[in-house]
């Protein structure tokens, strides 16, 4: 699952901190400065965002605590962060209340770069080719790993089967099918597709990368002036006249409500929605990729998640790698616990992933199949900044509001200088 910088997170309703120390857990404040007890030498204050799916909270208590089982001398202080994670998150590690350890989603290479997270190569030891490339691609940043993925989210197409055949309707393999589809199966009182609350949610991100473009290139450019980005961002603008996309629904992409309270019969979701959408559809539903934009382009699922770092400005900097290498590199089967048992998620280690039994069968099987041949994750210099620019000009092109390429190419240019600040 991705950050999503200015609403709850969609994992997020939890607030508050626990400490856990030897066989016990106490309460405290969401201050998150920590401090010793039960003899415990050193207090390690963990960052995460609010989770949403029933039993997150408890089963990171779970895992801190058996931690300071096996680590007596090393207290956890697991602080909840709801709402705005990212925003708070990058605020406080500016003060001496900063975590010793937290979780980031879609990894920013300019934490790094500017050396506020530790390089953490030395933990990985042998398991480090047992992590799939993309996983470690994310982290990565002048060859050395800055941090470990905890979970792969996949973001796919979900469609009902069952309204799709009665309407005659293939499910789509091209955008022009995509289109042509959302319009049929939209009338005065329903629509065929629901992408987001802002009406684009990451379409317009797919739709660069399913016609060949980048966001942002291997070598620190902004890609996404380029005429095939623009191109492709335009094409958008057709659901838009068609009027075929459900707007201002309750609840965002991320949630399957839209989808399993038959709103729409496609929306665009993430892995971790299908125990629900099982549980409501039963059978009588389907997964695809985001179709390529035209021929010569290529299909796109979205492959994001959430890392755990270690600050490497902090005081307990061997004690906060010494946790992270417990858990995200040696305890396998609560990695496997953590992916899931809590909505659903691939693990990032292949080894776990094999043994992931929810993983082998039906959409979820053909979701993991997706994102091993057509899954691109988030430059990591895609900052809100940065992504602000583009969704800003994208926003403005599907309302015809602008030219697309002169839009897109003035939201690069001011883009590169963003993305410069991060290389630095």
């Amino acid at each position: 699952m991705s950050a999503r910088s200015s609403k709850l997170s969609r994992r997020g309703f939890l607030g508050g901190s626990i400490l856990f120390v030897a066989g016990a857990a106490v309460g405290c404040s969401t201050d998150p400065t920590g401090g010793g007890s039960s003899g415990a030498k050193t207090t390690l204050n963990v960052w995460s965002h609010a989770y949403g799916e029933a039993g997150t909270q408890q089963a990171l208590t779970r895992y801190a605590t058996a931690f300071t089982k096996a680590n007596p001398d090393i207290a956890v202080k697991v602080t909840w962060t709801p709402g705005d994670y990212s925003g708070k998150l990058y605020a406080t590690l500016l003060t001496d209340a900063a975590p010793d350890v937290f979780e980031i989603g879609d990894f920013s290479e300019s934490l790094a770069r500017r050396g506020q997270v530790a390089p953490l190569d030395d933990i990985y030891g042998s398991a480090k080719s047992d992590f799939n490339p993309g996983a470690r691609d994310m982290v990565t940043v002048d060859g050395k790993l800055y941090g470990v993925k905890t979970l792969d989210d996949v973001m796919m197409l979900y469609f009902r089967k069952s309204v799709l055949s009665k309407a005659g309707i293939t499910p789509p393999d091209s955008f022009d099918a995509l289109a042509d589809a959302a319009k049929a199966l939209s009338s005065k009182k329903t629509k065929g597709l629901f992408v987001g609350q802002d009406s684009l949610g990451d379409s317009a991100i797919l739709s660069v990368f399913s016609n060949g473009g980048d966001l942002v290139t291997d070598d620190g450019k902004a890609g996404f002036g380029s005429p095939q980005a623009a191109e492709a961002v335009a094409g958008l603008k057709r659901l838009h006249d068609d009027r075929s996309l459900l707007l201002g629904f309750t609840t965002d992409w991320w949630d399957p409500a839209a989808l399993t309270q038959n709103v729409v019969p496609m929306q665009w979701g993430g892995l971790w929605s299908m125990p629900a959408i099982k549980t409501a559809l039963g059978d009588d539903f389907g997964v695809l990729p985001w179709p390529a934009f035209k021929p010569g382009g290529k299909p796109v699922v979205r492959v994001g998640g959430w890392s755990t770092c270690v600050n490497a400005k902090g005081k307990n900097v061997e004690a906060a790698k010494k946790f992270v290498q417990w858990l995200w590199i040696q305890q396998t089967d609560l990695q496997k616990d953590w992916s899931q048992s809590y909505g659903l998620h691939i693990p990032p280690r292949t080894s776990v992933a094999a043994t992931a039994d929810k993983l082998t069968q039906g959409p979820a099987k053909e979701t993991v199949e997706l994102a091993a041949k057509y899954g691109r994750n988030n430059p990591s210099t895609w900052n809100t900044a940065v992504s602000s620019l583009f969704t800003a000009a994208a926003a403005k092109i599907v309302s015809g509001k602008g030219d697309a390429e002169r839009l897109l190419a003035d939201a690069a240019k001011k883009a590169q200088g963003e993305i410069d600040k991060q290389r630095a």
